[in-house]
């Protein structure tokens, strides 16, 4: 098992202006205004060829459930289009340098999470694309997510434009500022509450703020306690998970007996092995809890399909629960066209980027390898179901809302790119113009034109009869 990192050094043991002169150099290979530009290349998939694709290694009963909601619109669509999405932008300009991508970082994978010190964060959610790859990518899917958003709300051209830009223009900002700081200053950079209230403060009126003010209040409460009270109940005297079908299965609802079994002791024994790629005082505390039960859970959108576990354990008594979530981890999306993971288990790719990326991590976050139902060894990775997780709803916003919104979500992924990526060689190609910014905002609403196109593809061929959707 390789247990090294997948990014490279590069350029990292050159001085500060051999690194400035490398990124400045870059725009002689994709000037920055070339990155406004989208046109489908000739042969292009078909984008729902592509998503059955995906579908075809996925659990068949829980894959119309997938398109039901990808066809819900296109902003849910976009969601689940990020291997269409990967193609796509294998065909852009590249300026040759390379940061660990989140590889979908759409702004719903954005949100506050808790640090082991129970404070509130705010950093990226979702890495199970993660991958080496162009950092541009990732700026290019978040700037086409608020484009979306932005449309659906009934935003006007110039205010999506608007808030592409500050989005943009916070990331290319905030990358200056991390290529000027030491290697630790940026690591132990994180946005805690206190530096959210003021970095948003003074561009959010009195209801913006009091909208935040309750979107913390209300994360604090997403924990495990609240889970525990939501998914399970009391049944034949022991607490068990409350079935909820399709979207929550208990283990012992599935059928097939022997499999059923077989998976159970999987399931279990998980327990034990995941927590080999914990470190010793996170296994002790691991160890504390004993499984109580287990069922399958459908998530998300893009992952619906996808083999994904909850696991009650129990610690001191019957109410003292820990909810774990063992979700399996496929070839990212972003692999065809940047190449394979250096690791061999596709958990530990997940996990890996996770940790290079984010600021604080999930204390149980960790990974292993299942025999499922069907006999196929299945990489898995491990982490709370909830852990004080705040997720701001698009729809609700205001321009200016968005365009605050906006504005973190481009400081935290230029943070995120600032621990693998040479950000001193990505702050001199973006420069201290506005030139990327102009293109991004650009590319955003000529690519938010070909989502259109591939949803009413997908919603066509459901139509059609050539997939199957269902409302879940």
């Amino acid at each position: 098992m390789n247990s090294g990192s997948e990014t490279s050094e590069g350029t990292s043991h050159l001085s500060p202006r051999e690194r400035a002169d490398h990124g400045r150099a870059a725009r002689k290979n994709a000037p920055r205004s070339s990155h406004a530009g989208f046109t489908a290349v000739p042969g292009r998939p078909d984008p729902v060829e592509v998503i059955e694709a995906q579908s075809a290694a996925r659990v068949p009963e829980l894959v119309p459930i997938r398109y039901g909601r990808m066809t819900e619109s296109p902003f849910r669509f976009y969601r689940g289009a990020a291997a269409i999405m990967a193609g796509d932008l294998a065909a852009t300009p590249r300026s040759g340098l390379t940061a660990q991508l989140c590889g979908d970082a759409h702004l719903m994978n954005f949100r506050l999470l808790a640090s082991p010190e129970r404070h509130l964060v705010f950093d990226i959610n979702d890495f199970d694309e993660t991958l080496p790859g162009p950092w541009e990518w990732d700026v290019k899917r978040l700037a086409t997510s608020l484009v979306i958003a932005g449309r659906e709300n009934g935003y006007t051209e110039t205010e999506r434009a608007d808030i592409v830009r500050t989005a943009v223009r916070s990331y290319r900002a905030h990358m200056r500022t991390y290529a000027g700081m030491s290697n630790l200053d940026v690591w132990y950079d994180r946005a805690d509450e206190e530096e959210l209230r003021a970095m948003t403060a003074p561009q959010l009126g009195r209801r913006g703020r009091g909208r935040l003010t309750r979107t913390m209040a209300k994360a604090r409460t997403r924990d495990n306690i609240k889970a525990f009270d939501k998914l399970t109940r009391i049944g034949g005297g022991e607490r068990r998970f409350a079935p909820d079908p399709p979207l929550i299965v208990p283990l012992d609802d599935l059928p097939s007996d022997a499999g059923r079994d077989r998976m159970g002791r999987e399931l279990r024994d998980l327990v034990d092995r995941y927590g080999r790629s914990l470190s010793t005082d996170r296994r002790h505390l691991l160890h504390e809890y004993r499984v109580a039960d287990i069922a399958r859970k459908v998530v998300g959108v893009g992952s619906v399909g996808t083999r994904c576990w909850i696991l009650l354990l129990l610690g001191k008594d019957d109410e003292d629960p820990l909810i774990l979530q063992a979700k399996e981890a496929d070839r990212s999306v972003l692999a065809e066209h940047v190449g394979p993971s250096a690791y061999d288990n596709q958990g530990q790719r997940v996990v890996a980027g996770q940790r290079l990326m984010q600021a604080v991590g999930d204390i149980f976050l960790g990974w292993d390898r299942v025999l499922g139902l069907d006999d196929r060894r299945r990489d898995f990775y491990v982490r709370q179901l909830h852990d004080w997780k705040g997720i701001v709803e698009p729809q609700n916003m205001v321009p200016r809302g968005m365009r605050v919104f906006g504005d973190l979500c481009g400081a935290t992924l230029a943070r995120a790119h600032a621990r693998s990526g040479d950000r001193i060689a990505i702050a001199a190609y973006l420069g201290a113009g506005d030139s990327f910014d102009r293109a991004l905002a650009e590319f955003a609403e000529r690519y938010a034109d070909r989502n259109e196109a591939d949803h009413r593809a997908l919603t066509d061929a459901v139509e059609a009869g050539r997939v199957r959707a269902e409302a879940a």
